[in-house]
């Protein structure tokens, strides 16, 4: 693809793919109030609809073998998105607060996926014994986050040993309650939510193509244009909403986002794809950035416990280990 028409393609593929994110994550919440999903699942599925433009890049790479972008994109979102929805959210709403029971259930989940995806990256596990550690994880998240009140309230009472955890869900469902009452999804929404996916898949295409393309003519590595061009541009959905839900003072909500949306990033855009794609050899400079992110993802839970959320001053330090993560990716 030539450099005149490359550029062009680049910008129209990331407009199609953002604009068709928004439509996407609507019909998704229109899907779940039909589906009468637990509020607590609403919010994994609203994360999820919010996490299709990085999810489709990733796999799209995967599936062109360019292997080193596919993984920089999901490695170069979810440190993004640590600097941007948790450090950017704190410095402009000041204190980005959250309960320690849900800040223990998403951050100790985070966690736990960002460790396994290190593994399986580096090769330490292959993609099945991967996919069976994350599910492990993960499975569990999904289900507690499925209990309707009622269901927590048995659960405490039969088992007093579960406080934590019943408190633990109580709080992250409390925290995702937008107030917000999406209309039912009809056969039209449907066709429209498989409308926009489509249009993310054909935009994830579009960018990847070209943007691989100048990253040969222009002598920039795969590893950059993943984790820093395509990985930042993709995560902006995800930016935008944090920084709102900060701003009306939904500081838990924002640390759940990011949380959850890293989660849904290495599963659907390593792990799954992994079981089918090669992953290829992590290089070295590969290797930084996936322990960079799992050390990233712990001081943000760090931070985020002392505090009892992030505040402005952690916020700044977030964004600054992200900048330094970013100089070292351009300059390798």
């Amino acid at each position: 693809m030539a450099t005149g028409l490359a550029i062009p393609v680049f910008w129209a593929s990331l407009a199609l793919t953002l604009g068709a994110t928004v439509v996407f994550a609507r019909e998704l919440d229109r899907l779940s109030a039909r589906l009468r999903l637990s509020e607590g699942l609403h919010g994994l599925v609203t994360a999820l609809g919010a996490d299709a433009p990085e999810i489709a890049t990733a796999v799209t790479a995967l599936i062109a073998s360019r292997e080193q972008v596919g993984v920089g994109v999901v490695v170069g979102s979810n440190v993004f998105n640590l600097a941007a929805l948790l450090g950017l959210s704190a410095l402009v709403a000041g204190h980005v607060r959250i309960h320690r029971h849900g800040l223990v259930l998403n951050g100790g989940v985070a966690l736990a996926v960002t460790g396994i995806a290190v593994a399986l990256v580096l090769g330490g596990v292959d993609a099945v014994v991967a996919a069976v550690l994350l599910a492990a994880v993960f499975v569990p998240y999904v289900v507690v986050l499925a209990l309707r009140p009622t269901a927590i309230r048995r659960l405490t009472a039969a088992v007093p040993t579960t406080r934590f955890l019943a408190l633990a869900v109580h709080e992250e469902v409390v925290d995702l309650r937008t107030g917000d009452h999406p209309a039912r999804a009809s056969r039209l929404d449907l066709a429209v939510l498989a409308s926009a996916l489509g249009a993310i898949v054909l935009g994830s295409i579009g960018m990847v193509d070209s943007a691989t393309d100048l990253g040969d003519r222009w002598g920039v590595s795969d590893v950059v244009v993943g984790t820093l061009v395509l990985a930042a541009l993709t995560s902006l959905p995800n930016a935008l909403t944090a920084v709102r839900l900060a701003l009306r003072g939904r500081g838990a909500a924002t640390v759940s986002e990011a949380f959850n949306s890293n989660t849904l990033n290495v599963i659907a855009g390593i792990a799954i794809p992994a079981l089918f794609l090669t992953l290829g050899r992590a290089s070295g400079l590969v290797a930084f950035s996936v322990w960079w992110l799992l050390g990233m993802t712990a001081i943000a839970v760090l931070f985020a416990y002392l505090g009892h959320g992030v505040r402005r001053v952690e916020g700044v330090i977030v964004i600054l280990l992200y900048v330094a993560f970013a100089f070292v990716v351009a300059t390798r």
